[in-house]
C-alpha cells in the first residue's frame, strides 16, 4: 500500500478498507507517514466524510493501537461522560463529584483544549500541584477509595488518537463527525466504563454546528457502543452562547466550585449539569429520570457534591487555594442601550484564546489565569456604560474587540 494512493482515494470520495485505514493511521503513529501526509488525509476526510463502516474501522484501529484499561478491580457499575466540547464547558468538573458522591464510580479520562474550546485537563492543570498523569494502578486505587478520578489519556491508551487529536487541533480538521465519533468512542471504550453518557454540544461555540449533525453523531456513537457491548446514552445541549459566565481555565474552576456550592441554581449551566448527572445516575442505578434528578439535587443541596470535589482535588495533589488569576484586568462596558440579543460563543472563545487561555499551535503555552467573565445574559436589558464583561489579561494585548461578541438592540 501507498499513503499517496490512500490520500487520493479519499480525495476522490472512495471508501477505504480496514487495511488501508490501519496502514495510514498506524503508519503515522510509527513515524512512517509524515505530518503533512496525515494532514492531507484528515482534510480529505473532513471534506468528503466517511461511511459508517469506515468509522467503525477507524475506531477499532484507534482502540487497538494501545492498551484497554481493565476496571474489573473496581466494584460496581463504572460510568463515564464525554462532552463534544464548547466555550466555557466545565461540566465534567461539576458532574463527576455529583455522581461520585452518590456512590457511583466515575473513572474519566479527559483531553486538552481543541481549537477554541477549553479542555478539562487544561482546567485541572490550572490548579497548582494537581496531577493529571495517573498510572492505571493510581486510577483504580483512587476510584476504589473516593469513587472518582479524572486523568489525562494514559500513554498506552489509544496512543494513536492522542497524536491525531493534537494534529487535528492545529490543522483545521477538528470539525468532522467521523473523526469526532472515532476519537470519542475509542477513548471511552478503551477506558473500560460500563455505561457512557455523551453530551453533544450544538451551536456556534461547539464543534457541532447544527441539530441535524448532532443527531447523526448521536446515532453513530450509539451504534459504535453496541458493537462493543456498551450502553451509550446521548443528550443534545445548546452551545450558541457560552456555557456559564466564566471562560478561561482558572476562572472556570472557580465557577464549577460555585455551582457545586449551590450557587447558580436555575442558570443554564446548572440545568445542563443536572441533566447530565441525572442521566448518569439513571443509567448506573437503573432509575427513572425524575428519581435520579431528586438524588442529584439532594447532594448539591446538602454539600456532599462540593465535599467530593474538594476531596478529589486534594487526592490528586491540587491546592485550590493557591490558584491565581491574572492581576491585569479590563472592564468592558456597553456603548449601547437595549436588550442583549446574542452573546456569540465562538467570538468569546476566540477572545479568551487570544488572551492566552488556549493553544493555537502544538508548542503554545497556556496562561491559566486569563479569560473572560460575563456579567450579562441574553435577554438582559442594558444601559449605556453597563458592565458587559471583565477581561483577565496576560502578556498579550492584541485581542479582538470584546464588543463584537455582543448583539444589543
Amino acid at each position: 500500500m501507498n499513503i499517496i494512493e490512500i490520500i487520493n482515494k479519499k480525495r476522490l470520495k472512495k471508501e477505504l478498507s480496514y487495511e488501508e485505514i490501519k496502514y495510514a493511521f498506524m503508519g503515522y503513529l510509527n513515524h512512517e507517514v509524515e505530518d503533512y501526509q496525515m494532514s492531507s488525509l484528515l482534510m480529505a476526510i473532513v471534506l468528503n466524510g466517511m461511511t459508517d463502516e469506515e468509522v467503525y474501522h477507524l475506531t477499532d484501529v484507534f482502540i487497538n493501537s494501545g492498551e484497554i484499561l481493565d476496571l474489573s478491580r473496581i466494584d460496581g457499575v463504572k460510568v463515564d461522560k464525554h462532552s463534544t466540547g464548547g466555550i466555557g464547558d466545565k461540566t465534567t468538573l461539576i458532574i463527576a463529584p455529583i455522581v461520585a458522591s452518590l456512590g457511583i464510580k466515575v473513572c474519566k479520562m479527559s483531553g486538552r483544549g481543541l481549537g477554541y474550546t477549553g479542555g478539562t485537563i487544561d482546567k485541572l492543570e490550572s490548579i497548582p500541584g494537581f496531577n493529571v498523569n495517573l498510572t492505571d494502578e493510581e486510577i483504580i486505587k483512587e476510584v476504589n477509595e473516593i469513587g472518582m478520578a479524572i486523568t489525562s489519556q494514559t500513554k498506552n491508551l489509544t496512543p494513536l488518537d492522542k497524536v491525531i487529536y493534537s494534529l487535528r487541533d492545529v490543522t483545521g480538521t477538528v470539525e468532522s463527525i467521523p473523526l469526532i465519533a472515532s476519537s470519542i468512542m475509542s477513548k471511552k471504550i478503551a477506558s473500560g466504563a460500563d455505561k457512557i453518557l455523551i453530551d453533544i454540544k450544538v451551536g456556534d461555540g461547539a464543534l457541532i454546528k447544527t441539530k441535524e449533525d448532532a443527531i447523526i453523531l448521536s446515532i453513530l456513537m450509539q451504534n459504535i457502543g453496541k458493537k462493543y457491548n456498551r450502553e451509550v446514552r446521548t443528550i443534545i445541549t445548546d452551545m450558541q452562547h457560552p456555557l456559564g459566565r466564566a471562560v478561561g481555565n482558572t476562572l472556570e474552576v472557580i465557577e464549577a466550585a460555585s455551582i457545586l456550592k449551590g450557587y447558580g441554581e436555575h442558570t443554564y449551566l446548572y440545568e445542563v449539569c443536572m441533566e447530565i448527572a441525572s442521566n448518569m445516575v439513571s443509567m448506573a442505578l437503573e432509575l427513572p429520570m425524575d428519581d435520579a434528578k431528586e438524588l442529584v439535587k439532594k447532594v448539591i443541596d446538602n454539600g456532599s457534591a462540593y465535599h467530593k470535589f474538594l476531596e478529589f482535588i486534594n487526592y490528586q495533589g491540587g491546592k485550590l487555594e493557591d490558584s491565581k488569576l491574572s492581576k491585569k484586568t479590563k472592564v468592558i462596558r456597553s456603548t449601547k442601550i437595549g436588550t442583549v440579543k446574542e452573546i456569540n460563543a465562538l467570538k468569546i472563545g476566540m477572545l479568551s484564546a487570544a488572551l492566552g487561555s488556549n493553544r493555537m499551535t502544538l508548542d503554545d503555552k497556556i496562561d491559566y489565569g486569563v479569560g473572560v467573565i460575563l456579567y450579562k445574559e441574553v435577554g438582559d436589558y442594558v444601559k449605556f456604560g453597563d458592565v458587559l464583561c471583565t477581561l483577565y489579561i496576560g502578556d498579550n494585548d492584541n485581542y479582538p474587540d470584546p464588543l463584537d461578541a455582543f448583539t444589543i438592540e
